[in-house]
């Protein structure tokens, strides 16, 4: 891993963004690795435009500033594109990893997609019609980032969730570790 790692996840109230930025870092700190995790809130409403951070680091973290500039954008509804900016500041070699299942228009960064949605109705990982899209999500971003490991992932999953909660998000997350794909840099 290099030095430092800032990802932004944006996503919907009631969508989990928060808890995904968590166990992110609690799966880093598995590893040895520094982490902070926390989110911004605008309206604290089910539906409403969140964002979430999460830092990851070989030293300690001592910012703790909303990230301005982010190395990996994580978008868990893709209609985020369609009324905000959830790749604002983005760096210019920057990832995107986004919650669909074709490849939208006018990106100009390397875009990874996985079908989160699909996958969590799959798994039965849904709460009051939402699909729980937030961990599946953390299983392609392992991938794209090649670090935390899969296993760390698993491993805090399973101290934040219950023991049947907990498998059902295990298999999501393998699921969309091995679905996620990279369809290259898409200019607008």
């Amino acid at each position: 891993m290099r030095s430092s790692l800032e990802i932004r996840f944006h996503g919907r109230g009631g969508q989990g963004v928060v808890t995904a930025s968590n166990l992110l870092a609690v799966s880093a700190g598995l590893e040895g690795l520094y982490s902070s995790a926390f989110p911004i809130y605008g309206a604290e409403r089910r539906g409403a435009e969140i964002e979430s951070y999460c830092r990851i680091s070989d030293s300690p973290i001592r910012e703790t500033s909303p990230i301005e500039e982010p190395d990996v954008v994580v978008i868990l509804d893709p209609t985020l594109l369609k009324i905000s900016n959830p790749l604002k500041g983005l760096k210019k070699e920057g990832k995107v990893l986004l919650n669909w299942k074709q490849v939208p228009p006018n990106l100009s960064s390397k875009l990874f997609l996985v079908d989160a949605t699909g996958i969590a109705i799959e798994h039965k990982l849904v709460k009051s019609g939402w699909p729980l899209v937030n961990v599946v999500m953390l299983g392609a971003l392992v991938k794209v980032l090649g670090t935390p490991s899969l296993d760390s992932l698993k491993t805090a999953i399973d101290s934040e969730f219950s023991e049947s909660v907990a498998e059902l998000n295990k298999k999501a997350v393998e699921v969309a570790f091995n679905r996620v794909m990279e369809v290259g840099s898409v200019v607008a």
